[in-house]
């Protein structure tokens, strides 16, 4: 794979609607750009968190039965949390301003962050999709050069981020009360979905796991 590869594999993994996709959109429209755009920042500082343990060999642990149940259980509890919450701040007006909110960056990189390093299914992307490419790029140059060459996926995921970053930032000017509402609620169970689902398969994660015992 050459360098501009992985920026493009950045960039489509990163445009399927996800929850980081979600949050930052309801940021975005909420606070502005840098709301919006700490989201992503937070979601990339997970991805590198979990880039390296799978560079230093983890991923034998977390594909463990146990470890995946105890992710999957993780995720359940702060998807849930984060869809109620936007649920609940639905139903409080909210000024569009040029980025005043009482809500800070922090807490919205701290947002970002959880949802990504909760997110089994990220953490499956990384362990399956980043470990394939890790062995073709061990194939392909130095493995003192591997983590710098694949850590290029970042700037792919970078511009699809400043992209939605942007594009709630402009157009959120051009919305209604009315509609930031039914899309906090929108977003919220979304998220609560997501949560959901993750439940479900912790709940089979126990079932394999008393059949196999």
């Amino acid at each position: 794979m050459n360098l501009l590869s992985y920026i493009v594999l950045g960039l489509a993994l990163s445009i399927p609607v996800g929850p980081i996709n979600v949050e930052m959109i309801k940021r975005g429209i909420k606070s502005g750009f840098w709301h919006s755009w700490a989201v992503g920042l937070g979601g990339m500082s997970a991805d590198v968190v979990l880039m390296i343990l799978i560079y230093i060999g983890i991923s034998s642990f977390l594909t463990a039965p146990l470890a995946q149940f105890i992710l999957w259980v993780f995720g359940f509890a702060i998807l849930s949390y984060l869809g109620y919450e936007s649920i609940r701040d639905a139903f409080k007006n909210v000024i569009i301003s040029d980025g005043i909110q009482s809500v800070s960056k922090w807490r919205c990189f701290i947002s970002g962050f959880l949802i990504a390093i909760s997110n089994p299914l990220n953490i499956v992307f990384w362990v399956g999709i980043y470990g394939s490419v890790l062995t073709t790029t061990l194939t392909n140059v130095h493995s003192s050069y591997a983590l710098l060459y694949s850590s290029f996926i970042f700037i792919g995921i970078a511009l699809w981020d400043l992209t939605v970053a942007t594009s709630v930032h402009f157009g959120r000017k051009f919305l209604n009360q009315k509609f930031i509402k039914w899309l906090s609620i929108g977003a919220g169970l979304v998220l609560i979905g997501f949560g959901i689902s993750f439940a479900f398969q912790a709940v089979t994660v126990i079932f394999q796991l008393m059949s196999s015992g």
